[in-house]
């Protein structure tokens, strides 16, 4: 089993030359640019061929820059049983992240149009909006047939994303905070009319 670059030596150099790498990634997202692993290097004045020892592709960067993929669950350890509430927590943290790393996500957006060259290797789409809704609306699978449960969960990630977001600011031409407004509308309908 190999070690990675980045555990061997200088340790505490190259995790200082890997968060600046990272920096300089954000910098270029939030410009509007998605960069490739060569202008993240340049932006960081990092030369390539160490740029590339951290991170070995563009996709590696993007989710070193975007890192809250992994996060399973959102609710804690001790999730409220009342579903309101419980969505109330997803709903506010999904928001932040949207709002927070608008760049990356929108980044990530325009690359997921981009086809593809096996089905499941999105850039940074792991699904992880459509786990978090499904853990928040967890008490309701004993109420629910499984397909309507399943076609609820994806309705409510539909209105939740970032795609809504953009849609909601770039084509509606909402603030912001409209936009995060008419999303959490929209899915507390559809949790409201399924609940019935």
């Amino acid at each position: 089993m190999s070690v990675p670059y980045q555990e061997t030596g200088r340790v505490q150099q190259k995790a200082r030359t890997r968060e600046t790498l990272i920096r300089a990634t954000r910098t270029l997202l939030a410009s509007g640019l998605t960069p490739t692993v060569e202008e993240a290097a340049a932006e960081a004045s990092v030369s390539r061929t160490t740029a590339y020892r951290y991170f070995p592709s563009q996709q590696a960067l993007l989710l070193a820059a975007y890192p809250e993929i992994g996060e399973e669950s959102l609710l804690g350890d001790e999730p409220p049983p009342d579903i309101d509430a419980r969505f109330a927590i997803v709903f506010a943290e999904m928001a932040r992240q949207v709002t927070e790393n608008e760049a990356p996500l929108r980044a990530m957006l325009r690359l997921s149009l981009e086809v593809p060259s096996e089905r499941g290797q999105l850039l940074l789409r792991r699904g992880r909006r459509r786990r978090w809704i499904t853990d928040a609306l967890a008490p309701l699978r004993e109420r629910m047939a499984a397909t309507d449960f399943d076609r609820l969960v994806l309705a409510i990630a539909v209105a939740t994303g970032i795609e809504a977001f953009v849609w909601l600011t770039d084509i509606a031409e909402l603030p912001p905070q409209e936009a995060l407004d008419v999303m959490r509308f929209s899915a507390e309908t559809l949790l409201k009319t399924a609940s019935m």
